[in-house]
């Protein structure tokens, strides 16, 4: 059985380690030099309040994208079950590193059991996880009518204007769809 693991060690930087037979493992896992530089970058935050809300959010990607239940959570280390035998799923473990000057590093590991390979691909998950712990969520652009005309002059706020709903008869209690004849 091969184990796959990319972490970030206590310094941010990221490995690739193979355990076992190499079975198919490095030509299915090529990545982009983008997602390997996003991957190996250290994460480190600057405050207590910084600190306080990456952690939080790590909590959030590993809850969103494990297959796996989470077996650990403390102040400095959050893990996933797993890895099961045979499947391409990762299993996670995230730590969090505090430095003397009040900064920490959080880690990233991830990993699975397959000889063929993870699903997600270990490298795009660090990238991902790391954009989404630096910046939070992506914000959700909602198509409105005031999206499509001018944009409002600068330092203006436009809310949009909530449109009513079509009464559908079909749904409608005390409605019939069956047309009345008369008898």
């Amino acid at each position: 059985m091969a184990k796959k693991f990319v972490g970030a060690a206590a310094l941010g930087a990221a490995s690739l380690v193979l355990l076992g037979g190499l079975g198919g493992c490095v030509t299915q896992d090529q990545v982009s030099s983008t997602t390997m530089e996003q991957a190996t970058q250290p994460l480190t935050c600057m405050s207590r309040a910084e600190c306080d809300a990456w952690w939080a959010r790590a909590q959030v990607w590993v809850t969103n994208h494990s297959e796996y239940k989470l077996q650990t959570i403390t102040d400095s280390i959050i893990q996933t079950a797993g890895p099961s035998s045979g499947k391409r799923a990762l299993a996670y473990q995230i730590t969090k590193t505090p430095t003397n000057e009040g900064t920490a590093t959080i880690g990233f590991a991830a990993h699975c059991d397959n000889p063929l390979g993870c699903e997600p691909n270990p490298w795009q998950a660090g990238a991902d996880f790391k954009q989404f712990v630096r910046n939070g969520p992506p914000l959700r652009q909602m198509a409105t009518p005031q999206a499509t005309q001018a944009p409002a002059p600068s330092g203006v706020q436009v809310n949009p204007i909530p449109q009513p709903v079509p009464l559908n008869l079909d749904s409608q209690p005390g409605q019939s769809v069956t047309p009345l004849t008369p008898q």
